[in-house]
């Protein structure tokens, strides 16, 4: 199959009915509201988004025309569940490889093999080193230069195109996708790059309150 162009939302969505396929077997094939949910989750993903169900369903509506989703209409509510491994002719542990780079953006083979484990356990990073030369080969995923003072390289998915300029040096998130709907997507990546720079200002003010309250019982200073 062509290498497909992907948002990085629909990246997300495909990764997500890959890990909850094997996290949530009784859930699945899952429901819009499950899939939001899982697209928007806090823990496990970079970067973390705020998607809405419209454009959830936009992006599986764009993933079922290239029969990477397919669609069943069983109980009150539609469901969804990936075909991934079909579409693109890859097994699981491309599957599981591909997914976990979907949700938590670029990673060395060791944290791939780590982050992975609840889709497929590798018997060693050499395997996971194996099917990483695979997919690079279509190329479908890419190994980053050695970041300064790194002892291992990242890789990252392809699948969004060409990584953004600096991802390299771990400055810049996964570039984005020129599928349809991706204008509309990247006005809503960047209000959410910029309520998580407010989310962490607000963490940070509360661990200086912390400390400083702390301090005060302790008699010490801050």
């Amino acid at each position: 199959m062509t290498l497909p162009v992907l948002s990085l939302l629909e990246t997300r969505v495909l990764g997500v009915l890959v890990e909850k396929q094997h996290t949530v077997p009784d859930s699945y094939p899952l429901t819009l509201n499950a899939l939001v949910s899982g697209a928007n989750q806090k823990t496990a993903r970079d970067p973390v988004i705020e998607a809405s169900e419209a454009e959830v369903q936009a992006a599986l509506d764009h993933l079922k025309s290239l029969s990477l989703v397919v669609e069943s209409s069983g109980g009150r509510v539609m469901r969804y569940a990936q075909n991934a491994g079909k579409a693109l002719g890859l097994p699981p542990q491309s599957i599981a490889l591909l997914a976990v780079l979907f949700l938590r953006g670029p990673q060395t083979a060791g944290e791939l093999r780590i982050n992975s484990e609840r889709l497929h356990k590798f018997g060693d990073i050499l395997a996971v080193e194996a099917f990483l030369n695979e997919l690079a080969e279509k190329p479908w995923v890419r190994e980053l230069p050695r970041q300064p003072g790194a002892r291992e390289t990242r890789w990252t998915h392809l699948l969004s195109g060409e990584p953004a300029p600096g991802l390299d040096s771990g400055s810049a998130p996964q570039g984005m996708s020129q599928a349809a709907g991706g204008e509309a997507l990247g006005a809503s990546e960047l209000a959410t790059m910029r309520a998580n720079l407010d989310q962490l200002q607000r963490e940070v003010a509360e661990l200086k309150a912390t400390v400083v309250r702390l301090c005060k019982e302790l008699g010490t200073s801050a």
